[in-house]
C-alpha cells in the first residue's frame, strides 16, 4: 500500500477522533504524575460546594449519589470558546510522512493529531471551538460552535489537510492572522501551530497580526512547531548534500559538515529571538518538538482553560 492510500486508510474524521481519543486518554491516564493530579475530562458542569455559599444551586441528586456537596455551574460559567489556527504552508509537511502520523508524525500531522486531540478534551468539557487553515491563501475558517455536527465537520477539514498536502506552497502569517483577528467577534483562547521559519521583516509582520488578536482581548499562545532531530540538531554526515526549500523548490548543494556551526548558531539566535519576541508582546510561547509527543500541548490547554475562565 502506498503513503496516500495508506493516509486514505488511516484518516477520515471518525479514525482521526478516534486516534485523537487514544492520546488524550494516555494523557489523562499518565496525569496522576503531574500536577493536573484530579482533573476529570468528563466533569465540567459543578464545582464543589463552599461553607457560606448560596445553598440554592445544590445539585442533591449528585448528593446522594456521592455524600458531598456540589453547585451547579452554568454554560457561562464552564464553557470556553477557543479558536484553533493551523498553517498548513509546505514547510509544515516536512519531514515527509513515511510511516503512522500517530508515532511518527511530521509537523503538519503533529498538528492536527494536537488539534485534534485539544478538541476532544474541548468537547468533553462542552467548550466551543473553531478552527482556521492557512498557507500563503486563507484556505478554511469556522466560527466557534459546541455541537457534535460542528465537531465532526472540523475533523473532516483537519483530515483533508493530511490526505492533500500542499506543495511549493508559500506563507502569508501575516495577512492570514490579521484575516482572523477581524472575523473573531468574541473573546477567545487562540492557538497557533506554526513552524514561522520566516526571515526578520517577515517575523516583525507576524507580531504586529498577533498584536491585532491580542488587541481584540483574546489571549494567544504559540505552538512553535518543529523537528528538533531535522531542523534544529543537523545530524547530517560528511557527504555532498542537496537542500531543498519545500516552499520554493529551489536546491543548493553542499558539505553540511561546512555549514553546522553556522547553522547552530543562527536557529539557536532565531529561538531565543522568537522566545524573547513573545514574552514582550505576553503571548504564551510553547516548544512544539515533534519528537517530544502531545503532553505539552495538553498540559498547555489545561493551564491556559483553567486562567481564561
Amino acid at each position: 500500500m502506498d503513503l496516500q492510500a495508506h493516509l486514505n486508510t488511516i484518516t477520515g474524521f471518525n479514525n482521526l477522533e478516534l486516534l485523537a481519543g487514544q492520546i488524550v486518554e494516555g494523557f489523562i491516564s499518565g496525569m496522576h504524575k503531574s500536577p493536573f493530579h484530579g482533573f476529570s475530562a468528563e466533569f465540567a458542569e459543578h464545582k464543589v460546594y463552599n461553607a457560606g455559599e448560596s445553598t440554592k444551586h445544590i445539585d442533591w441528586r449528585l448528593y446522594a449519589r456521592t455524600d458531598k456537596l456540589y453547585t451547579k455551574r452554568y454554560e457561562e460559567e464552564t464553557n470556553l470558546r477557543c479558536h484553533l489556527i493551523v498553517d498548513n504552508s509546505s514547510s509544515m509537511h516536512y519531514p515527509a510522512l513515511k510511516s503512522s502520523i500517530l508515532n511518527k508524525p511530521n509537523k503538519i500531522a503533529f498538528s492536527v493529531l494536537a488539534s485534534a486531540a485539544i478538541m476532544q478534551l474541548m468537547k468533553k468539557q462542552r467548550d466551543a471551538v473553531g478552527l482556521s487553515v492557512y498557507a500563503e491563501n486563507f484556505e478554511f475558517y469556522a466560527s466557534e460552535k459546541g455541537s457534535e455536527r460542528h465537531h465532526h465537520m472540523l475533523l473532516d477539514q483537519l483530515n483533508q489537510i493530511l490526505i492533500k498536502p500542499n506543495k511549493n506552497n508559500k506563507t502569508d502569517t501575516y495577512a492570514n492572522l490579521h484575516f482572523i483577528a477581524e472575523k473573531l467577534k468574541r473573546r477567545s483562547l487562540v492557538f497557533l501551530f506554526s513552524d514561522l521559519f520566516q526571515n526578520e521583516i517577515q517575523q516583525e509582520r507576524t507580531f504586529e497580526a498577533l498584536q491585532h488578536l491580542k488587541y481584540n482581548k483574546h489571549e494567544v499562545v504559540l505552538f512553535h512547531t518543529y523537528d528538533s532531530a531535522t531542523e534544529l540538531n543537523f545530524d547530517f554526515d560528511s557527504t555532498p548534500k542537496r537542500f531543498e526549500d519545500i516552499e520554493t523548490g529551489k536546491s543548493i548543494d553542499v558539505f553540511s559538515e561546512n555549514l553546522k556551526d553556522a547553522y547552530y548558531q543562527s536557529v539557536n539566535k532565531y529561538f531565543s529571538a522568537l522566545k524573547l519576541r513573545c514574552a514582550q508582546y505576553k503571548i504564551n510561547y510553547v516548544s512544539a518538538d515533534i519528537q517530544r509527543g502531545f503532553a505539552p500541548i495538553l498540559s498547555t490547554f489545561l493551564v491556559e482553560r483553567r486562567q481564561f475562565l
